[in-house]
């Protein structure tokens, strides 16, 4: 057994697995499984031993049991966390228990797997496991593609470095053009699943009659046209991750067997008669309130808590102002070369006062139609055609926004060219701005200005 075979491997050679299961049968099967792939098993069947044995790792992955004599695999994933943070976990739940792997992802844990356990799936979750990057970044260094120092930006950032870490599923909450599938790329690019491929699909642009076949594949024969083999979005995921865009988009039907292939990890291929193993990671985004679509009827309450176990909400551009003058010097650069044209003092703040309802897209749309329609090496106010008949003038620029966001928005623009003005000093600035420094402080800390 484990014990023995610890006893006789020197311990610095291979990496170690912690074991965690009451059944000794299960342990055992786990243990030779894990030992065919070059790694060392230390097998134990309660709580206590586990955090025990942790305290005297290291380890480089637990795998653990949901259900132990003296408590929950979710005291461990707690444990691990608290104590243990470089070791991944994956909990073993009963067949069918949906809840519990929720509520394990939620916790912290990497992945799941359902009992019986598959040899397969064991397998690819401990390779996936194994190959997790150690989390730690240059300090200071910032995600490709996510420009901004504003705190909501700095917070995106530290939620993509956490979920990389991650096997659960994720939800990207945003407006349209907020940067959902570049936060979704980032979070592949960063993980584990790095060396598969990043599949994004857009669930809204799928006519409802293809559906199956396009996620699952299909076989020779299955239907007229279907003149060989193919595999779907989840083959061309498998080891990767499947970005589902506008997922609020998919029909009923769909959503039922989408919610299958999520649990059981298999996918069956329309006229095949077996259902086919799949590794793949899935986030999915969508611009609707997904909360709303369940309540209204259309999307599935048990699909909306699978996909649901970790939200990333990417901001709107208006929640930060501070972010638009570097994100118009990268556009400006990506479309005009080493020598772009500058926005004039006017112009900048034209594009801070307004609302931006497409976000990020919309701000591109604005500078690329004003390069061409500007002369010189300025851009002006008149070149950005922010007209009232675009935004709805300034009394009514508002977008989606509520007067609470739009006050916050003039307050928060205002706080910001005070601080330049005065080099950052938060006395001269309260000054400027008319307040007490009292109210400057609770000014800042309530709009999250650093």
């Amino acid at each position: 057994m484990s014990v023995a075979r610890s006893e006789r491997r020197p311990r610095g050679e291979l990496s170690r697995v912690l074991v965690v299961d009451d059944e000794a049968d299960i342990r055992e099967l786990i243990d030779l499984t894990l030992a065919r792939m070059g790694l060392l098993a230390e097998c134990v069947g309660s709580v206590a031993e586990a955090k025990a044995a942790l305290d005297a790792g290291p380890f480089q992955l637990c795998l653990t049991d949901m259900r132990l004599p003296d408590g929950v695999g979710l005291d461990i994933v707690r444990y691990i966390g608290e104590h243990h943070v470089q070791t991944p976990v994956a909990v073993i739940t009963a067949f069918g228990s949906a809840e519990n792997a929720v509520a394990a992802l939620k916790a912290g844990a990497f992945d799941y797997l359902a009992k019986p356990v598959g040899l397969e799936q064991l397998r690819a979750l401990v390779k996936s496991a194994l190959r997790l990057p150690d989390g730690t970044a240059d300090e200071g260094s910032a995600l490709p593609g996510l420009i901004g120092d504003s705190p909501a930006m700095e917070q995106v950032r530290a939620m993509i470095e956490k979920l990389a870490r991650s096997q659960a599923p994720i939800y990207i909450s945003g407006e349209s053009g907020s940067g959902k599938e570049l936060a979704a790329r980032l979070i592949h690019v960063r993980s584990a699943r790095s060396a598969g491929n990043f599949v994004p699909v857009n669930c809204g642009a799928i006519p409802e009659n293809l559906m199956e076949s396009e996620f699952f594949g299909y076989r020779k024969g299955a239907f007229t046209g279907a003149e060989g083999d193919r595999d779907g979005f989840f083959h061309a995921a498998s080891g990767g991750t499947l970005f589902l865009d506008e997922v609020a988009d998919l029909p009923l039907a769909m959503q039922v067997k989408l919610l299958r292939a999520i649990q059981e990890k298999r996918v069956r291929k329309v006229g095949a008669v077996t259902e086919e193993p799949v590794d793949v990671r899935i986030i999915c985004a969508t611009h609707r309130n997904l909360r709303d679509c369940v309540d209204k009827g259309s999307f599935r309450q048990d699909l909306y808590y699978r996909l649901n176990v970790i939200e990333l909400r990417m901001p709107p551009l208006r929640e930060r102002v501070e972010d638009i003058a570097p994100l118009v010097d990268c556009i400006l650069q990506r479309l005009c070369g080493e020598v772009p044209p500058r926005l004039t003092e006017a112009a900048l703040k034209a594009m801070q006062l307004y609302a931006f309802p497409g976000n990020v897209r919309e701000l591109e749309n604005i500078l690329e139609r004003a390069t061409a329609l500007s002369s010189g090496d300025l851009i002006d106010c008149d070149d950005l055609h922010l007209e009232p008949e675009d935004s709805g003038g300034e009394a009514t620029a508002r977008g989606s926004e509520t007067l609470d966001e739009y006050l916050n928005r003039l307050e928060r623009l205002a706080i910001l060219e005070a601080l330049q003005k005065t080099d950052g000093n938060r006395t001269a600035a309260a000054r400027l701005l008319g307040v007490t420094f009292r109210s400057m402080r609770y000014r800042l800390e309530r709009l999250g200005i650093e």
